[in-house]
């Protein structure tokens, strides 16, 4: 118990540290719920790439500014340039005098990016604060690089990538020196809008959400940083098809997609361009919905940790009901999470699997070696000793072999050679032959007590010492001992045989058998112990086998042995050696 409940409390502390192989694996479920789902098709968004036949036609990358200007007077909507023009064109002031004239025409906004380099900042975009100070929870930047021409909008096309350098969330707003800056994509539902400002919301915690008038709030992080939806369709004309023959969309948006003049950054869809990552904050914007994490939930997940392990800690005995409990676990988590993601609500469950799993197997771990050194200790005590069938019941039940005993009637056979000294005279000069004979013996003997369900107690050189009734009860145990005794006498029999032929003198034995209570179990330390029995009945069995030398058999049984089936032969009521009551004996004839 001390070890479970150890393993709940180091799992769960590694859950709050939240190293960075947890913060990876919410990243990666995150990239799996999203992009599992159905793919959506926005009809609001055209996305127009600058390519290499646009750049060509033009003779070369910087397009004139004439261009952007022609660009924007197709548009229909809201023209959004992702393009950085913070210089006077190349090509002559008249390209800048001809872009000027189009953006005081038409509705468009352009493209701003915030600076490490300190600088004067950027045009000012009104702002409507609710709550606290949002300046406290933005990004905040030494500067703006500023555009060299003025429009209706500007916005940051800035992105924050994870820990992994993947993109998957995009700031709605950020600091610089004292202003807020929008986003690009903001900007553009801003202008659409044409409000001349956007509300911000900022509580203790930091900034709530993040709304244009007429749209419903996008619910953010503290940071005011937003969730992008990858899994979304868009409608999609290069420049030069546009210029021919434009599709008509409320938000159009440029951007560069020609090799080697911008780079694409990384997100769980693949590659994508600036002007793709904000068609997507776009559209988040526009649906007004966005993964987010709810006020309850990091109290909700952290709830769920905890009692998923209080619920494995006292499942954690029997992986019957532990790895159900697991699975359904799993499951449950799993499920939640799909549903809760479909309402647009953020519940990291990929923490909260790791350490359940981690907690479960560590815990099956232990149980698994402790069930093995257990195992192998029960094969290594008792495999020579009882039948392999006996031995497996034992380690499925290893209860039986608490340190201690019981109490427990149980039946008692010793068996003896006769005549062993003079044997051992014989061998004087060959002791190795002598283990080689006793060896054989036992051999022969073993095997069919062995067969006939019994425990091998000890071997005390020739002598054997077996019993019935335990570690695993026995029914007619008188009987068992009794039929082993009589087969063990006809294999001797069959053993004498081959000495004979062999030229090597004849085995004779004594047995005795007895039944009576005792004590039965491990006795030793907890380090060190033998599985043995104690008591009265073992004494008369041992002292009924040295009698048999005095009454010329081969066999003597107590009064106590005795069972219907055998024909037994009365031989005499005796009082053995520590016994103040008499006991008849009997033996079966061979």
């Amino acid at each position: 118990m001390v070890v479970r409940l150890g393993s709940a409390i180091l799992v769960l502390a590694l859950y709050f540290w939240n190293p960075y192989p947890f913060q990876l694996l919410e990243l990666k479920s995150f990239d799996w719920l999203m992009m599992s789902q159905k793919p959506i098709q926005n009809e609001n968004i055209l996305l127009v790439d600058i390519d290499e036949e646009i750049i060509k036609g033009y003779k070369g990358y910087p397009l004139p500014r004439t261009f952007y200007a022609q660009a924007i007077s197709r548009t229909s909507g809201v023209a959004g340039i992702t393009v950085l023009m913070p210089d006077p064109d190349i090509r002559g002031k008249e390209h800048d005098a001809t872009l000027a004239s189009a953006l005081r025409k038409s509705p468009a906004v352009l493209a701003f990016v915030a600076s490490t380099q300190a600088n004067e900042g950027g045009p000012h975009v009104g702002t409507a604060q609710i709550g606290g100070d949002p300046h406290l929870w933005l990004y905040r930047y030494p500067g703006i690089l500023r555009q060299e021409h003025l429009s209706t909008g500007v916005g940051l096309i800035n992105t924050a990538p994870e820990i992994d350098g993947v993109v998957r969330r995009i700031p709605l707003a950020v600091g610089s020196q004292d202003k807020i800056y929008p986003s690009f994509a903001l900007e553009m539902l801003r202008v659409g809008v044409g409000d001349p400002s956007y509300q911000i919301k900022t509580t203790d915690g930091g900034i709530e959400w993040v709304r244009v008038p007429n749209y419903p709030p996008m619910y953010t992080d503290s940071n005011a940083q937003v969730w992008l939806n990858y899994n979304v369709n868009f409608y999609r004309q290069t420049a030069s098809e546009f210029m021919k023959n434009p599709i008509e969309a409320p938000f159009v948006i440029f951007g560069v997609t020609a090799e080697g003049i911008v780079n694409p950054v990384p997100t769980p869809a693949g590659l994508k361009y600036p002007h793709e990552l904000q068609a997507n904050l776009l559209h988040n914007l526009i649906q007004g919905t966005s993964p987010s994490t709810p006020e309850w939930g990091q109290v909700a997940e952290m709830g769920t940790a905890v009692g998923l392990i209080i619920l494995l800690l006292i499942t954690s005995y029997s992986i019957i009901l532990s790895l159900p409990t697991l699975l359904l676990s799993i499951a449950g988590l799993l499920y939640t999470t799909w549903n809760l993601f479909q309402s647009s609500y953020l519940f990291d469950v990929s923490a909260i699997i790791i350490i359940c799993f981690l907690y479960w197997s560590i815990v099956t771990f232990r149980n698994f070696v402790q069930q093995f050194i257990l195992r192998r200790r029960i094969s290594q005590q008792f495999g020579t000793y009882v039948s392999p069938s006996l031995v497996k019941k034992l380690q499925d039940n290893p209860k039986l072999l608490r340190l201690g005993g019981v109490t427990k009637r149980m039946t008692f056979l010793f068996s003896d050679i006769r005549g062993f000294t003079p044997i051992s005279e014989k061998y004087q000069s060959n002791p190795q032959g002598l283990t080689t004979l006793i060896n054989r013996f036992l051999d022969n003997q073993t095997e069919i007590i062995l067969k006939h369900g019994g425990t091998i107690d000890k071997y005390m050189g020739d002598c054997i010492m077996a019993f019935w009734n335990a570690p695993l009860d026995c029914e007619e145990q008188e009987r068992k001992a009794t039929e082993c005794a009589l087969e063990m006498r006809k294999a001797l029999r069959e053993l004498n045989e081959q000495l004979r032929e062999e030229a090597l003198d004849e085995i004779k034995t004594g047995a005795g058998i007895n039944t009576g209570p005792c004590v039965v179990g491990n006795f030793g330390s907890s380090s060190r112990f033998d599985y043995s029995v104690l008591g009265d009945a073992v004494n008369l069995a041992a002292r009924l086998e040295s009698q048999c030398k005095e009454y010329n058999v081969d066999l003597i049984i107590s009064e106590y042995s005795r069972i219907e089936g055998f024909v037994y032969k009365f031989l005499d009521e005796i009082t053995v050696k520590g016994k103040s009551e008499p006991v008849k004996i009997y033996t079966i004839e061979k």
